[in-house]
């Protein structure tokens, strides 16, 4: 599908770049099919005409970005919103009101297409659907970026050093935190498998036996959408077997 892009910013040449990148993706195509230089002339233009995404700047005078992401999600027809700033440090509010990404300027082609992958994905489930709660999602910053990673995507986390790594079927994540917290932050999505690790219960696929190099012979739990194989600690194999109806 090709998305019709509403752009928000109240500089021109803003403007301008993110409708050059625009005609650069091709994963999905995307098209700047309205351009608005304040809040109140966005919400006009969506009004009356449909839009599956709008980048939308923060700062603007008259009702920054956050005021019309609140009253984009009132449409009939609400666009996805990805706020495009040069302000970072208003992600988390951000993704309190739902926004599907924070790109911080200047933008890259590939975040601008990460973004839209993204928003095409959601778009595709219907006007019915919209993001899961913030409560859903787990905030993560890295590389002097925001990413809002979902819930239902996460496979495994795990303790290393002084991160937890968060590992979903497209990529790692480096998040600040311990497993204790997130374990109770988010009851029953989670099985411990060991000290250091907690898997999703959806993504057990199989138990099998394996040989690690720190901890000898023992077995392993097998998760969908990857390969890697997870250490289960000899306490928790019957928590293990029960999750899969053995």
């Amino acid at each position: 599908m090709t998305l019709r892009v509403l752009i928000v910013d109240d500089e021109s040449l803003a403007r301008a770049r993110l409708r050059t990148l625009l005609g650069d993706c091709r994963e999905p195509e995307a098209l700047a099919a309205g351009e608005a230089d304040s809040a109140a002339q966005a919400l006009a233009l969506a009004q009356h005409q449909p839009f599956d995404v709008a980048l939308v700047d923060i700062h603007m005078p008259g009702g920054d970005g956050m005021q019309l992401a609140r009253a984009l999600s009132g449409l009939p027809q609400p666009p996805l919103v990805v706020f495009v700033t040069a302000h970072p440090e208003h992600a988390v509010q951000a993704f309190e009101v739902d926004a599907v990404d924070y790109l911080t300027k200047p933008v890259r082609r590939e975040r601008l297409q990460a973004a839209l992958q993204r928003a095409e994905r959601l778009a595709r489930l219907g006007p019915v659907q919209k993001p899961e709660p913030a409560h859903n999602w787990l905030i993560i910053a890295e590389r002097g970026r925001t990413v809002r990673v979902p819930v239902v995507e996460v496979l495994y986390l795990k303790a290393e050093l002084k991160y937890i790594t968060v590992r979903t079927a497209e990529a790692s994540h480096l998040l600040d935190g311990s497993l204790n917290q997130l374990e109770e932050r988010f009851p029953g999505r989670f099985l411990r498998i060991h000290r250091n690790a907690l898997v999703s219960r959806n993504a057990i696929r199989a138990l099998v036996r394996h040989h690690d190099a720190e901890e000898g012979e023992g077995w392993a739990v097998r998760l969908v959408g990857i390969d890697e194989l997870l250490m289960v600690s000899r306490r928790q194999v019957a928590a293990v077997r029960e999750a899969l109806g053995e």
